[in-house]
C-alpha cells in the first residue's frame, strides 16, 4: 500500500481518505483534514505553524 503524506502538516494518510487539490499548472496537494486545507488556502506557511511537522522542527519545539 502506498503511503501518502499531507502537503500541509506532514501526517500520513490512510488509503481512501483525504482530499486532493490540483492547481491549473498541474501541481497537486493532498490534505488530511479541512483544517490543513483552510490553512493552505489562507496562505499560511507550514514551517511557521507550531502543530505541523515542519513547524516543530523550524521552531525547535520537538
Amino acid at each position: 500500500m502506498e503511503q501518502r503524506k499531507c502537503s500541509f502538516c506532514g501526517s500520513f494518510l490512510e488509503a481512501g481518505t483525504g482530499k486532493i487539490f490540483i492547481k491549473k499548472d498541474g501541481s497537486s496537494f493532498l490534505f488530511c483534514s479541512s483544517k490543513c486545507e483552510k490553512n493552505f488556502d489562507l496562505g499560511r506557511l507550514p514551517r511557521r505553524t507550531v502543530w505541523t511537522e515542519q513547524g516543530r522542527v523550524y521552531l525547535k519545539k520537538a
